[in-house]
């Protein structure tokens, strides 16, 4: 089918959601609804004159100051059944809606809703880094996985770095080569629907005319403010006239319009063999990096099939490997299961066999790196393989816990320590899905941004193992994932997508490093088997362990909403009987969650659809879910 083109809607910089459906449990009376509707008449009128911005029936969300909108309207929840999209910035959940209400494919959607995360939360992402993305196509049940993750530049080395390892995690020299823009198209020429310059608009809008600092990137600019006053992008950006920018300030990149503007006329060549790539290696090399245009001209998105795990009656497909997410969560799962039943993973004591679970995971997984350079299918069998988690159930004791060796056993490697990513959640009317994880690894990445195209560099090559870098953790780095050529680093992302019966059950994912995999784990074995509602599986207090030190670390934190999230006394009693060593956190993974209640079948329209194969699928209610830890929303259609 060709593309149609489609001119999109100049949306407004504090966009607001239209026409959905908010989960809330109250009735209203007929005298307080009518109250309610006159009010909202009134307050839109002044709005409209004062603003000229979107509305929803809720709350005016046209005003400067978003933490006073964010204090008000807090729909963490929506439904329908038409399409849903859940990130972790409301602003971007609805542009990736306005995708869908033009008729777009989940793709077309998540291409918008990258561009506008990484507009709007570059603390964590953007066009300068990389991403996994999961695609389930409604009308032949197949699922893809994209594998747009950086890979070192040609001229890196196993000991690049030998003689200052802070220039892994810092600076121009720790930037991989950017896989985003690459990958959007590869997914969009495959499934997109609407034209390629149609899904870049509203994220060059956001760009070129600003958009109000949320409280997150606004707390992020703050933890990251030496980071910011010492690079010039940076700074020019975040920290205008040499004030860091607060929440309810006005953020603009002009340059970075800019490159989404050359990216969406002439396509990734502008960014990958092109005027945007030329500024950007120039700045980069100027800047001390190794960037050069072969780096960006040799990049290749791996396109595969998803890789599938079954565990507790559902499949969940995700990123093969560098991901360790998918293999890590399977493994984990296939424990509890071995327990022969799912209250084993219920209550307190289900909590301590979780932890346990997760403590020999990590140290498996570090066996893992990129499939081109190592061979990483043995240890992927032995993590999908339920006789090897039957093997893990037997050391595992529900009386105590043990120290870090006892999990180990040949698999003594230091743990990747990843960080930042933003995830979203996207289903369309027919039932396509997306699952995205996008990154630029630490906070504003390498710490610098490019100043002639807006692009804050990322930081990966921090991600890959170095032979001579001492550890936190004093335990040797792990060879699967050294340095080479063009390799991708190991990764903790977790993007998934869940059926059951082979119709779609649900989408999710996190953001947040080292804690994705945990915290992914948690949401999926509180909905999908101890039965929680949705909302309430992603609210639920989490807990996290590293391996080394050997320590429970349990979110203690009021989150941005207001809502205070901390582990239950009796859970941390409990644990703290079986040994373990127990310390509170403020701050935890962000998980975006959608799940779909079914209800009747309905036949996919090949007109309707780039697949040629018809296919019965069941089509219920959508329930999106953003994570409140973190200051996104869902929207739907």
């Amino acid at each position: 089918m060709a593309r149609q083109s489609i001119a999109a809607p100049l949306l407004s910089t504090d966009v607001s959601p239209t026409n959905y459906h908010i989960y809330d449990k109250k009735i209203w009376s007929r005298k307080a609804l009518c109250f309610f509707l006159a009010s909202v008449t009134i307050i839109t009128t002044v709005g409209l004159l004062t603003f000229g911005a979107h509305f929803t029936c809720w709350v005016l969300r046209g005003g400067q100051n978003y933490s006073e909108r964010i204090g008000v309207d807090k729909a963490e929840i929506v439904e329908s059944e038409q399409g849903v999209v859940a990130a972790d910035d409301a602003r971007c959940s609805e542009i990736g809606v306005s995708m869908l209400r033009q008729g777009g494919h989940a793709v077309d959607a998540a291409v918008s809703t990258a561009l506008c995360v990484g507009v709007v939360n570059p603390v964590g992402s953007g066009i300068g880094g990389g991403a996994f993305m999961i695609v389930r196509s409604s009308s032949t049940s197949k699922t893809q996985a994209y594998d747009m993750r950086e890979t070192a530049p040609g001229a890196a080395s196993q000991n690049m770095y030998a003689s200052n390892m802070d220039n892994k995690y810092s600076g121009a020299l720790s930037m991989g080569v950017p896989g985003e823009i690459a990958g959007l198209h590869e997914a969009w020429l495959q499934h997109g629907r609407l034209n390629w310059r149609t899904l870049f608009q509203p994220a060059i809008k956001l760009a070129r005319d600003g958009f109000v600092v949320a409280p997150y990137l606004a707390s992020s600019i703050a933890k990251s403010a030496k980071k910011i006053m010492n690079d010039p992008g940076l700074q020019q950006v975040f920290a205008p006239n040499g004030r860091l920018l607060q929440a309810g300030d006005r953020c603009s990149n002009l340059e970075l319009a800019q490159s989404l503007e050359a990216v969406a006329e002439q396509g990734p060549q502008a960014f990958y063999n092109g005027t945007v790539g030329e500024k950007l290696v120039k700045d980069v090399r100027d800047a001390g990096g190794i960037l050069t245009m072969e780096d960006l001209k040799n990049y290749k998105v791996d396109i595969m099939d998803a890789l599938a795990a079954n565990a507790t009656g559902y499949t969940i497909y995700g990123m093969p490997p560098p991901s360790s997410g998918t293999p890590g969560m399977s493994m984990v799962l296939n424990i509890l299961n071995s327990y022969g039943s799912s209250k084993a993973a219920e209550g307190n004591l289900g909590l301590h066999r979780l932890i346990e679970a997760m403590k020999h995971m990590f140290a498996v997984r570090m066996n893992l790196g990129d499939p081109a350079f190592v061979n990483t299918s043995k240890y992927v069998s032995k993590m999908l393989s339920q006789s090897y988690a039957d093997k893990i159930r037997k050391m595992i004791m529900d009386n105590t816990t043990f120290p870090p060796e006892y999990y180990m056993n040949l698999d003594r490697w230091s743990q990747l320590r990843d960080h930042g990513t933003s995830h979203f959640c996207i289903v369309d009317a027919e039932r396509n899905a997306v699952s995205m994880t996008t990154t630029v690894n630490y906070g504003f990445g390498a710490g610098v941004l490019s100043p002639s195209t807006g692009i804050v560099l990322n930081n990966e090559m921090g991600d890959f193992s170095a032979p001579t870098e001492l550890t936190p953790d004093m335990l040797p780095p792990a060879p699967a994932n050294f340095i080479e050529p063009n390799k991708r680093p190991l990764s903790s992302m977790t993007p998934i997508i869940i059926t059951k019966d082979d119709q779609l059950a649900g989408v999710m994912g996190g953001s947040g490093g080292l804690f994705i995999i945990p915290a992914v784990l948690q949401v999926f074995l509180n909905h999908f088997v101890l039965r929680m509602e949705p909302l309430a599986a992603v609210e639920s207090p989490r807990v996290y362990h590293k391996l080394i030190p050997n320590t429970v670390l349990y979110e203690n934190w009021t989150v941005i909403d207001g809502k205070h999230i901390e582990l239950a006394g009796d859970r941390k009693a409990f644990l703290v009987e079986r040994g373990h060593q127990l310390q509170a956190q403020e701050g935890g993974a962000i998980v975006q969650l959608v799940v779909q209640t079914l209800r009747s079948r309905i036949d996919v329209d090949s007109e309707n659809s780039r697949d040629s194969v018809n296919a019965h699928i069941l089509h219920g209610t959508l329930t999106a879910v953003s994570d409140p830890r973190k200051d996104g929303r869902p929207a739907a259609i």
